[in-house]
């Protein structure tokens, strides 16, 4: 059974390879796909991501916002649910340090006027770690009931 620590581990160790979250301002009943960036070892963000002034996303987030993010990993053995504070940052240096060539294939470069940094500061997340049916299925075999055990498999844990 992981502890609370080992979750949260490997949510950000996750998160840094698969990438892809869901995001969104609280409330609004949207999220879209972006790309998050995760610098360093840092369990605590923030999480970066490019985006785009003409979308609602930008438009939504104006001075700053609750933001929610939906993360699932690429083989579904982690899941998260994360809330924190969506800020829109104008800082060359960060974009500078974050650019790289799968953000310059949606801009035409650093000073692209549409550009726009978006950064996550996550506050807390509900995790759930998942196995495959296929082991569920093993353990039923063996007499073991599978719900049991997923439940000390999610984790409320404080990100910030």
């Amino acid at each position: 059974m992981p502890s609370e620590s080992e979750i949260k581990s490997k949510f950000w160790k996750t998160l840094k390879s698969d990438r892809t979250i869901m995001l969104g301002v609280e409330g609004s009943g949207e999220a879209r796909p972006m790309t998050a960036q995760v610098e360093g070892d840092d369990e605590r963000g923030p999480i970066w991501f490019f985006g785009s002034k003409d979308t609602d996303l930008v438009q939504q987030i104006g001075e700053g916002s609750a933001g929610v993010g939906y993360f699932a990993a690429k083989d579904h053995n982690l899941f998260a649910g994360v809330n924190g504070e969506l800020t829109l940052v104008s800082d060359r240096a960060t974009i500078d340090r974050l650019w790289n060539p799968f953000v310059a294939a949606w801009y035409e470069g650093k000073d692209d006027p549409k550009l726009q940094l978006i950064r996550f500061d996550p506050e807390h997340a509900h995790i759930w770690l998942n196995e495959s049916s296929v082991f569920a299925g093993i353990k039923m075999l063996l007499g073991k009931d599978p719900k049991k055990e997923y439940g000390d498999k999610v984790a409320d844990v404080p990100l910030s």
